[in-house]
Order: C-alpha cells, then sequence, then structure tokens
C-alpha cells in the first residue's frame, strides 16, 4: 500500500501551493549552501573541493528524501519533486545564455582553443568505452554494458539506444542504468573527481573545461565549478568560455559522433573482448540479469526531465534560478542585489525571446538557437547593445547559476532513489567509471594541443 501510495503522489500535479512551496525551499536551500561556501580537504596528494552547488545538491536530495519527517509547511512532496525536473530543464535556458555571453565575449580565446576543440570530441566520445567497458566485462555484464559504455547516457543516447535495440532489450536496460546513475550521482560525482584532478597540477586548466563539456549541463556546471574554484579569478571568463564552446560541440556534434562512432565501435569491441573478459569474472556465465537489468515496468521510473512546460512554469523556473543567482552574487561575490537584477533582466529577456521563437516553431532545437543567439549579441561591437550587454552580465559570476540549477537537480533526483536501488553495484560503478572516461578521455586529448 504504501508503494502504492507514493506511486500515486508522484503522479499527482503539483498543486500551485506546492510549487510556491518548492520555490521558496529551494531559495532558502540557496542561501544557506551559499552562507556555508566552499569546504577543501586532502586526499592523498590532491584535494577535494565541496562548492555551494555540492551542499544545495546533497541539502536538497536530502530533503526529498526525508520528505515524511519534514513539517508539512515546508515538505517537498514527490509530486514537487517530480516538478524540480521540469523546472530543472527551463532553468538551465537561463544557464545556457550565460553560457552563450560568456563565449561571445570571449570568441578570441575560444578560436585559440581551435583543434584542440575538435580533437578533444573524439575524447568525448570514446573515453566511456576505454574506461567503461572492459570493467563490466570484467564484472560479469553483458550487452547492458554495450548501453551503458558507448557515452554518458544523455536523452539523445536513450534515443538511439531505444531506435537501435528498444528500450526492453539489454542495451536498453544499460542505458537507462547510465541515465538513471548520472540523473542521480553524475553531477556530485564528476565535481568531486574534478576538482581532485585539476588540484593535482597535471593538466592545463584549458584541458581541464574542455573536459567539462561532456553535453549536460548540470555536469559541465558542476565539473567547471570544482575547476575554476581552484584557478585565478581572471581565468574564469576563458575556462566557462571554452567549457560552454566543448558542451555545445559535444551535444550538436557528439550525438552524430556516438550515432556513427562509439556505439557502433563498443559493439564490436564488446564482440572481440567479452570471450576473453568476460571469463576472467568470477560470475562467468551467469549473464547479467541481476546486473542492471530492472524490473518490468522501470521504464515508467525514467526521470521524467523533458518536455514542454506551460509558460507561468517556465516563469517560475526562471524566477528560482534568477533569485538564486541574486542571493548567490549577494552573499558570496558581494555584487548589490540590483546590480545583479539589471543582469538577470537581460538574461532573461534574451531567454523569452528565444522562447517565443520556440513556441512558434516547435521544431527548432531550442538550446542550440539560445545558444548560438546568446553568442553572437555577446560578441562585443556587433550590435549596438553588445558591449552595454556584456557590461551588464558580466557582473553575474557563472558559479552562482550553479547553486539554484543543482539545488533543483537534488529535489528532481530524490524521486528517482528508488528506481535507482534496483540496479545492481556492478552497473552503477560501470556508469561512473564511464563519466570519468569521457572527462579524463577529452581533457588528455586537448592536453596535447595545451
Amino acid at each position: 500500500m504504501t508503494s502504492a501510495a507514493s506511486t500515486l503522489d508522484t503522479m499527482a500535479p503539483a498543486t500551485a501551493s506546492g510549487k510556491l512551496r518548492l520555490a521558496l525551499v529551494t531559495l532558502a536551500i540557496v542561501a544557506v549552501a551559499e552562507l556555508i561556501g566552499p569546504v577543501q580537504f586532502s586526499v592523498g596528494p590532491g584535494k577535494v573541493a565541496l562548492l555551494p552547488m555540492l551542499w544545495a545538491l546533497l541539502i536538497a536530495a536530502v530533503w526529498g528524501i526525508a520528505q515524511r519527517r519534514v513539517p508539512g509547511v515546508v515538505r517537498v512532496a514527490p509530486a514537487q519533486q517530480s516538478f524540480a525536473g521540469g523546472l530543472l530543464n527551463a532553468g538551465l535556458l537561463l544557464f545556457v545564455v550565460k553560457l552563450g555571453l560568456t563565449v561571445g565575449a570571449a570568441l578570441p580565446q575560444v578560436k585559440q582553443a581551435g583543434w584542440a576543440l575538435l580533437f578533444q570530441e573524439f575524447g568525448h566520445a570514446l573515453g566511456t568505452l576505454a574506461l567503461g567497458l572492459p570493467l563490466a566485462l570484467l564484472l560479469g555484464i553483458k550487452r547492458e554494458a554495450v548501453g551503458a559504455t558507448f557515452s554518458v547516457g544523455r536523452e539523445g543516447n536513450l534515443v538511439i539506444i531505444g531506435e537501435k535495440y528498444g528500450m526492453a532489450s539489454p542495451e536498453g536496460r544499460g542505458v537507462l542504468a547510465e541515465y538513471i546513475t548520472g540523473t542521480v550521482l553524475g553531477a556530485l560525482f564528476i565535481a568531486v573527481l574534478a576538482g581532485f584532478i585539476a588540484s593535482l597540477h597535471i593538466f592545463d586548466p584549458r584541458s581541464l573545461a574542455m573536459g567539462a563539456g561532456v553535453g549536460s549541463g548540470s555536469l559541465m556546471a558542476a565539473a567547471l565549478g570544482a575547476i575554476a574554484a581552484q584557478q585565478p579569478a581572471e581565468m574564469l571568463p576563458q575556462l566557462t568560455a571554452i567549457a560552454a564552446a566543448s558542451n555545445l560541440l559535444t551535444t550538436v556534434v557528439g550525438f552524430y559522433f556516438t550515432l556513427f562512432l562509439s556505439l557502433p565501435l563498443c559493439s564490436w569491441l564488446y564482440g572481440k573482448l567479452e570471450p576473453v573478459l568476460g571469463r576472467l569474472s568470477k560470475r562467468g556465465a551467469q549473464g547479467a540479469s541481476d546486473t542492471g537489468a530492472m524490473p518490468q515496468g522501470t521504464q515508467a521510473g525514467l526521470p521524467s526531465h523533458g518536455g514542454a512546460m506551460p509558460m507561468r512554469d517556465t516563469f517560475i523556473a526562471w524566477a528560482v534560478v534568477g533569485g538564486g543567482v541574486l542571493i548567490g552574487n549577494s552573499l558570496t561575490y558581494k555584487v548589490p542585489m540590483l546590480v545583479s537584477l539589471e543582469g538577470m533582466a537581460a538574461v532573461v529577456a534574451i531567454a523569452l525571446v528565444v522562447e517565443g521563437i520556440k513556441r512558434l516553431v516547435p521544431r527548432l532545437p531550442m538550446v542550440l538557437v539560445l545558444s548560438v543567439v546568446a553568442t553572437v549579441v555577446g560578441i562585443p561591437g556587433l550590435f549596438p547593445f553588445s558591449d552595454a550587454l556584456i557590461a551588464l552580465t558580466a557582473k553575474l559570476n557563472f558559479l552562482a547559476f550553479t547553486t539554484p540549477v543543482l539545488a533543483l537537480a537534488g529535489f528532481s533526483v530524490a524521486k528517482d532513489l528508488p528506481v535507482f536501488r534496483q540496479l545492481g553495484w556492478r552497473i552503477v560503478v560501470v556508469s561512473l567509471t564511464a563519466t570519468a572516461g569521457t572527462f579524463l578521455g577529452a581533457t588528455v586529448i586537448a592536453e596535447f594541443f595545451h
């Protein structure tokens, strides 16, 4: 009965009061996270940095998981947690605008990246299977390994596997496991990993920034935040521009890389390596039925972070992210709220224009168009208003955007933990290794050019 009630709660739409409660609690968590501030500790030769965005992610996730023990006035129930996933998608649009404006303003530095930016994409496309596939086979995982290691398993990769194999196939279960693992643990994992690697000072920061562009806005934000926190403040615009350009390239070109390169290669390598590495596994012919094979109906539990939102809900998302930026900019970066408000108004105006175009032409790829528009209007001197726009939005610190975004991500993933528990630990380890592979692969290739 409890499980059925929980399912009904998740399916029920969020009420107006519930949406308001989610918005206010999220902003309160952002304020707490910014007040805690960054915390660093050593692990062997390197350091791990826990930034405000990670505190926000952890606090929101725990708040959502413990919702039955939280007083009703501040409770974020499963319906609101599900709604947070939609807010996350809409809120990321403001994040994309900020990235686009940063790329436009720093276009000379992005141009200098040149061939490094192009070739590092091979690292993003192939790094996942280079580390993840052998490990998966050593752990006894079968065809699920192909779906879990050919990419980082974001929405576009679900489509690729669904079309080629079907989501009920072993490959479908594998990519779904990668998707859920990345959704629940990805931001936390890559932030800790990127911060630790950056602290070793073995890679150029620009290489690390390229590695951060894994094709997911929230993962890129988490990785770049951890990297930038250990670099001089004057490097932040350049690193942000490079990471944003890399992320855009991975999102657009990476889809074709995975479709025509990494998936066929991963499937071919599986056929060659499984007879050898599979024998080394103690699990042997036992198969992968308990390592990522999810019960019937699990696909219904796929995190619902997509789909168009009503405009009023989009405004709620922008209010939450914009309000979080004002709070973080004021508490951590000491920028007066009125100054930040002017910059946020400009960011929202750009997003609103592109959102209006998208509503008129539904088939337009929203993130791509928004990135291009924000980049073009942010090029110094290109339009009469470009320099003024750059000056306004430059006062908005990039890291201030990441805290409210990851707070929403924390609430969004809390509802997915029951599905997450159904995944075998082996497939979870493989999925995180694949995420590490795409970051490290792109970083290593980019390093050859620096």
